[in-house]
């Protein structure tokens, strides 16, 4: 069992910037890769950016050149940098992590005022 807790999410003006922190705990040594999603209202949940145990990274093109993946493996910690942000990237942020099964937090809130 993996479990997994969000945090940083908030309100920023367009333009600024956000770090979204993702703790595994539990059966760790079972992660193959982690990633964040988001959903907006009234919209599915989509991938934004995912990282392997390895340390690739990989991006949607919503996220490519704004927002940065990475992982503190010591501290079980994935991060999510988001860099000049607009209202669109409005979202509940979720963090998934992908091990023997797969696991979700409980998603944080981003909201982005224009």
């Amino acid at each position: 069992q993996v479990q997994v807790a969000e945090s940083g999410g908030g309100l920023v003006q367009s333009g600024g910037s956000l770090r979204l922190s993702c703790a595994a705990s539990g059966t760790t040594t079972s992660i193959v890769a982690m990633g964040w999603y988001r959903q907006a209202p009234g919209k599915e949940r989509e991938a934004v950016a995912m990282i392997s145990a390895g340390g690739n990274t990989i991006y949607t093109d919503s996220a490519k050149g704004r927002f940065t993946i990475s992982r503190d493996k010591a501290k079980n910690t994935m991060y999510l940098q988001m860099n000049n942000l607009k209202p669109e990237d409005t979202a509940v942020y979720y963090c998934q992590i992908r091990g023997s099964s797969t696991y979700w937090g409980q998603g944080t809130q981003v909201t982005v005022s224009s």
